[in-house]
């Protein structure tokens, strides 16, 4: 089965934000340069991965006449900036976690409220890019295999695997809470997948 389409189901739009997470403030033309593919094409991706909240536009200061060049900065990691769509989505996950929580109290967990919704956004940014997360509160993991995504293009798994773990760390900055991604946990099948979060 292939990935769910997502704005990271194309290997290009991973490439691009792997592209932005190694260094911010990239133009189309860099962008394009980098990867090889029409600039159109790029504006495109960074346009769904805007959509995404993965990826954030910034118009450049100039200190010159001139129309000031966007740049686009990825909005994943710990010291990414906030997207406003990235926001939005984490405020709705949480609502709808608080309401699930009230309606199934048994769902409660001991974990802090900051958690909780860090976790709930986490989840739900995992379900929409393909992924069926399977998280242990009590050993604070994440099980994503199979991951879909190594398999159809197991080539750029070292990318997939940094770009998935920088998404996941920007969630979980965005929601704001103690949550961090420590990393993966290692194993010897290239689609089995568990990420281990820790409490900062």
């Amino acid at each position: 089965m292939a990935p769910a389409y997502s704005a990271i189901s194309s290997y290009s739009r991973v490439q691009i934000l792997h592209l932005l997470q190694e260094r911010p403030s990239r133009t189309i033309v860099d962008l394009t340069e980098a990867t090889g593919l029409h600039a159109n094409t790029v504006r495109e991706h960074l346009h769904r991965l805007i959509e995404s909240g993965y990826v954030v536009p910034e118009a450049e200061h100039r200190t010159t006449r001139g129309r000031p060049r966007m740049l686009y900065t990825a909005a994943t990691g710990p010291d990414a900036p906030s997207s406003p769509v990235a926001r939005r989505r984490v405020r709705e996950a949480a609502e709808r976690g608080d309401l699930m929580r009230r309606v199934m109290p048994w769902t409660e967990t001991g974990l802090p409220e900051a958690a909780q919704h860090q976790l709930d956004a986490l989840v739900e940014d995992l379900q929409d890019a393909g992924f069926e997360p399977t998280v242990d509160q009590d050993a604070l993991t994440v099980d994503l295999t199979p991951c879909e995504h190594a398999r159809a293009q197991a080539a750029h798994r070292g990318v997939l695997c940094a770009v998935h773990i920088g998404i996941m760390q920007g969630v979980l900055t965005e929601a704001g809470g103690p949550l961090e991604v420590e990393g993966l946990l290692p194993t010897c099948d290239p689609v089995q997948c568990h990420v281990q979060l820790t409490m900062a």
